[in-house]
């Protein structure tokens, strides 16, 4: 595929590059301070989630990081010649406009049919290039607005609850893809997600927002941070420590990658866990999640 990166471990000095570093960041709308003090950075190569609570800010950050509402103190630096793929959280269509998907692509990047049918294989939809974008299902759109922004080769995937309006195995299908874009593609990833289950399975880092940065750090570490427990509750993080990520490496407390090797010790805790019955229930009302 055009502007492919190739496996991580060919061009892993690239891929942690800095693509954006935010300081200071400060937004108020209609008067109200919505962000205040924000700092983040984000690196090529790695999945970072941005959590919080209902009016935490969270889709106003990622808006202000890419200069679609402005922000009144901080700066935000990106990456010279940096290529930002973003799949909205919401995207309002004509319901009685006829539409097929290939056009709608087309009319997002003005692709080449070919680059079209190879990003909808990509994201597992082969069959709906020529579908009508108002028959698709939730899961189908979404797998089709993350085709959009990966038409544009993007060094940085901005995502804003990419999992919404698909049942839970779609989640988790939708997760599992958006990790093999980033082992794949070799790009950064920004996930907004309310759903911290779905953090813990497929993330590098998180970051706890509530108008600033409350914690950030490995999922592991943020779940046991005071202040990720004293906007949550004990509960929800009790209800994330049951659960634990299946990547191709570990974390140490300060999220911080750590090679297969440097992990071995945690070896037998992980094949215990890995026989905790699959299908059992999870807690009534999931404590880690939340609207947005």
């Amino acid at each position: 595929m055009p502007g492919m990166r190739g496996e991580m471990t060919a061009l892993g000095h690239e891929r942690r590059k800095s693509l954006i570093t935010v300081a200071g960041l400060g937004v108020r709308l209609a008067g109200h301070s919505i962000l205040s003090g924000v700092d983040l950075e984000l690196s090529g190569g790695e999945i970072v989630s941005l959590i919080g609570p209902n009016g935490a800010g969270k889709t106003t950050l990622i808006r202000a990081m890419l200069g679609l509402v402005p922000h009144q103190q901080g700066r935000v630096n990106k990456a010279p010649d940096l290529v930002i793929g973003y799949m909205p959280q919401r995207l309002t269509l004509d319901p009685v406009l006829p539409l097929t998907v290939r056009r709608f692509l087309r009319m997002a990047a003005k692709a080449k049919r070919a680059e079209i049918l190879n990003v909808l294989g990509e994201v597992g939809v082969p069959q709906l290039p020529e579908a009508q974008l108002q028959t698709l299902s939730g899961g189908e759109f979404q797998r089709v607005l993350l085709a959009r922004a990966l038409l544009r080769d993007p060094d940085l995937l901005v995502l804003d609850e990419p999992a919404q309006q698909v049942d839970f195995q779609g989640q988790i299908d939708m997760f599992e893809l958006i990790e093999d874009v980033r082992r794949t593609r070799g790009c950064g990833v920004l996930v907004v997600s309310h759903d911290l289950h779905m953090v813990m399975r497929a993330t590098d880092r998180v970051l706890c927002l509530n108008g600033h940065i409350c914690c950030s750090g490995a999922p592991e570490a943020v779940s046991a941070h005071p202040e990720y427990v004293a906007l949550f509750g004990p509960r929800a993080a009790e209800s994330v420590a049951l659960y634990h990520h299946h990547h191709r490496h570990a974390h140490d407390l300060a999220g911080e990658v750590l090679p297969l090797d440097a992990a071995r010790s945690q070896e037998p805790l992980d094949a215990a866990r890995s026989q905790e019955p699959i299908g059992s229930e999870p807690p009534e009302s999931p404590p880690g999640a939340w609207p947005c």
